[in-house]
């Protein structure tokens, strides 16, 4: 564990990631901004086997989060005229015929109705599955590697029914985010790596953030990733190592706490888009509570956080911040995923407790008066 400033004992963070490695976690790096200063701390072992901690600015996969640069980014582009926001994205992308009346907004606030190319979950209980690299248990390990081009996913998820008309509705769906990736680079000229660089990763001075596209390297240095399957036997697989183009823009980038950090504090606090983009970005749809690449979340005790996380075969990011970036907190976790996701539980719980544990007590409501 390290504290930073010295002399700044967190206890009650520490224990907390303690447990979660006792509920099942490999291993858990929690970073924490707030009116005490800076803490971080690890938990649980880099690489099971081992007894090395993970490190505490390692690089992790961060999923989902991935969806809060790209909407970023996005707004950016908003912000400097070359997208807007309510026009068809079909006058920029007519090769793939989506539904004239889907917009940039639809797609960044997940109520665009487009198949999700991971596989759909349906309110009657059935699955509809996406590509096959989604596919669980060995088959998705022996196939970890392969390529899969974002036009590609865009393509299969088109093929499919929509689940409802644009705009009547919410649902998350991976492909939404494809489709704002292929959105800026069509737009722009340029690939998406290049603009969020130009317009996020650069000016913010993220140099452990980055978009890995087919290579599936991670920087060093990283805790392990596993995946655990059933065939003849359990297997449990190192997953570090993989290509990461199978859920694209969905989730595919690696980050740092530290640059979670500074990149969460950064767009709440206004550094990154103007007043009324960053009001749009964070007014939720009121089904779940989502904005433009955000969750928009009531905390217990009172308060508001904005938030995504993220989960990445074995590795997972969390990142909250106050409504004015003065308080935040960004952590990564290593773990044995399954296609039981049978750490789904132990991971809500975690997560709750943390969050209650740095923002409860009215202390995000506090802060979120002070804007």
């Amino acid at each position: 564990m390290t504290t930073t400033p010295a002399g700044q004992d967190r206890p009650h963070l520490q224990k907390a990631i303690e447990e979660m490695v006792g509920s099942g976690f490999t291993g858990v790096t929690l970073r924490v901004h707030d009116e005490q200063g800076a803490w971080a701390g690890t938990a649980g072992v880099r690489e099971l086997g081992d007894t090395a901690k993970p490190p505490v600015d390692g690089h992790v996969r961060i999923g989902s989060n991935t969806k809060t640069f790209t909407a970023a980014t996005a707004l950016r582009l908003v912000a400097e005229g070359a997208i807007d926001l309510d026009a068809p994205v079909a006058d920029h992308l007519p090769e793939f015929g989506p539904d004239p009346r889907i917009t940039a907004r639809m797609l960044l606030q997940h109520t665009s109705g487009v198949f999700n190319f991971t596989g759909e979950y349906y309110e009657d209980g059935t699955f509809a599955p996406g590509i096959a690299a989604t596919t669980a248990g060995r088959e998705w390990v022996d196939n970890r590697f392969a390529t899969h081009r974002p036009e590609e996913l865009v393509r299969l998820a088109l093929s499919r029914p929509a689940r409802f008309e644009p705009g009547t509705d919410w649902s998350y769906s991976n492909t939404n985010y494809v489709l704002v990736r292929l959105l800026i680079e069509k737009v722009t000229g340029r690939p998406l790596a290049e603009e969020m660089q130009r317009l996020v990763l650069g000016p913010l001075g993220l140099t452990g953030t980055l978009l890995p596209g087919t290579d599936p390297e991670i920087p060093e240095p990283y805790a392990h990733a596993y995946y655990r399957y059933e065939d003849a036997g359990r297997h449990t697989v190192d997953v570090t190592r993989q290509n990461p183009s199978w859920i694209s823009t969905g989730g595919d980038m690696i980050s740092t706490t530290r640059d979670l950090h500074t990149f969460i504090s950064a767009l709440t606090g206004g550094t990154l888009l103007p007043a009324p983009l960053l009001a749009e970005m964070c007014t939720p749809h009121p089904k779940a509570g989502y904005g433009l690449g955000v969750f928009v979340q009531e905390v217990d005790g009172g308060g508001t956080v904005i938030t995504h996380n993220g989960g990445m075969a074995g590795h997972g990011a969390l990142m909250y911040s106050t409504p004015d970036g003065r308080t935040t907190l960004t952590a990564a976790l290593n773990y044995v995923d399954d296609a039981e996701l049978s750490l789904a539980a132990a991971f809500q719980q975690a997560v709750h407790r943390l969050v209650a544990e740095v923002f409860g007590g009215g202390r995000a409501g506090s802060a979120a008066a002070g804007r």
